[in-house]
């Protein structure tokens, strides 16, 4: 093998796997909130400095972050799982391509993405629900959340990379200076200048790019793989490789922008028959939906954390190592999925009084919308963890098959037919029904990967 690094100097394949999980997953979790805070604090501040019609607007160009979010992640993720089998397998030229080539098409993928939106940004943000008063707020935030679009993708693809190559806190770090940047600036922006929801943007992006500075300076630094020039050379074989094993992470996202503009537009028809109105409904499932993000978020980040833990073990055939990090961080993430269930169930206004006082009206609904649509929330760890093992050991046709599921094959057909008996309530009702069917799906699926495990090891012992 090329460039064989031996197993017993890596500390994947030494160090305690309980240990190993928090070294990695804890500043994983923290970037990958930090990442999900950006919009959240944006809303936190418009909602207090401009009012819910701000709110309304950010939800209407979200998609477009989880969109670029979800392309970053897929070519992160799979640069990552790329290096970290590769690491695994002692070949260390293939893992240099690996890096290099993530870096590369994550560049081209962002610019690509940029230009289509700001180009087509008016018929974009109609796909995305914009209703004739929300337009002018979401316009003016769009067109500078656009331009940023570049630094938030590099950066984050880069960051995955840095947490396979064993540096978690660098990793963390690059994300938390963003963060900082964009809470200061938000309330400058806001309430000192007066700058409405562009100040809000402004502030995100000025982030965004000290983010971008900070992971790009580590680049000469990998510990794992020197990158030379040639390792940026476009390789056709590596890159479908990335995109294949990084598939999972991109459906996971991307499928989260066909439930946000599906649901936006039904949440705007259906409410026009309610009570409601339009602009409640989506404004407060809006915030539902970037809530549960954060715990979405807090799961992938228990994940990505076991993630090169995996790999690195499956690639050098360490099963029992594999299997325990498995379980380790199915119960991490089921502990966090049931606080969050019981924090949205019981306690739901303490969340929703956080972007501002409303009327009664848009309480009740934003309300109803915590308690139905997250109902079934505890069985959301459970699926992350499967679908981020899948893609992790180098299955990633099941990994995307699992994502697809929950968010595409049963979200949507739901999403259109309960409406149709339950009115706007019928939209809320998607989320349990999708989160229930897909948790059956996963558990087959791990059953099926833990019968699979138990025969490699057991045929490994035998030939030991």
């Amino acid at each position: 093998m090329e460039n064989a690094v031996p197993e017993k100097r890596s500390p994947f394949a030494t160090e305690p796997i309980g240990r190993l999980i928090v070294k990695f997953a804890v500043p994983s979790v923290i970037a990958l909130l930090v990442n999900s805070l950006y919009n959240i604090v944006d809303q936190i501040f418009i909602g207090n400095g401009v009012g819910y019609l701000g709110n309304g607007a950010t939800n209407i160009v979200f998609p477009i972050t989880i969109i670029a979010l979800a392309l970053a992640m897929m070519i992160g993720n799979g640069g990552a799982a790329f290096l970290s089998l590769k690491l695994g397998e002692g070949n260390t030229k293939e893992a240099q391509r690996g890096v290099g080539n993530a870096v590369m098409l994550v560049t081209v993928a962002s610019l690509v993405l940029t230009a289509v939106f700001l180009i087509w940004i008016d018929p974009i943000l109609t796909l995305f629900g914009a209703t004739d008063t929300l337009r002018p707020y979401a316009l003016e935030y769009g067109w500078v959340i656009g331009i940023g679009l570049p630094f938030m993708m590099i950066s984050g693809a880069i960051n995955s990379m840095i947490r396979a190559d064993g540096s978690p806190k660098y990793a963390m770090f690059s994300m938390i200076i963003g963060a900082v940047l964009n809470v200061i600036l938000d309330a400058v922006f806001i309430f000192v200048f007066e700058m409405g929801v562009r100040g809000a943007a402004i502030a995100t992006v000025i982030g965004q790019v000290a983010s971008f500075v900070v992971s790009v300076a580590y680049m000469p630094r990998f510990k794992t793989v020197h990158l030379r020039a040639e390792a940026f050379r476009p390789s056709g074989k590596t890159c479908g490789s990335i995109v294949v094993f990084g598939l999972s992470s991109f459906i996971t996202q991307f499928a989260i922008t066909i439930v946000m503009a599906l649901t936006n537009n039904l949440l705007a028809q259906y409410g026009a028959q309610s009570i409601y109105g339009s602009d409640i409904p989506l404004t407060a499932t809006g915030i539902v939906m970037k809530v549960n993000q954060i715990m979405i978020s807090i799961l992938l980040g228990i994940a990505t954390g076991a993630q090169p833990i995996i790999g690195f073990n499956y690639g050098a055939m360490n099963f029992n190592r594999v299997k325990k990090a498995l379980e380790i961080s199915l119960i991490a993430s089921e502990i966090v999925s049931v606080l969050a269930f019981l924090l949205f169930q019981f306690a739901p206004m303490s969340v929703i009084s956080l972007f501002g006082s409303e009327d009664a009206l848009y309480n009740e609904f934003a309300v109803k919308a915590f308690r139905i649509f997250l109902m079934l929330c505890p069985l959301t760890g459970f699926q992350t963890v499967i679908a981020v093992y899948l893609q992790a050991v180098g299955k990633p046709i099941k990994s995307a098959i699992l994502s697809l599921a929950r968010q595409i094959i049963f979200f949507v057909p739901a999403a259109l037919l309960l409406p149709r008996t339950l009115g706007v309530e019928g939209v809320l009702w998607t989320g349990p029904v999708a989160d229930g069917l897909a948790f059956i799906m996963s558990l087959a699926l791990l059953l099926y990967e833990r019968e699979h495990l138990k025969k490699s090891h057991a045929l490994q012992s035998r030939t030991a």
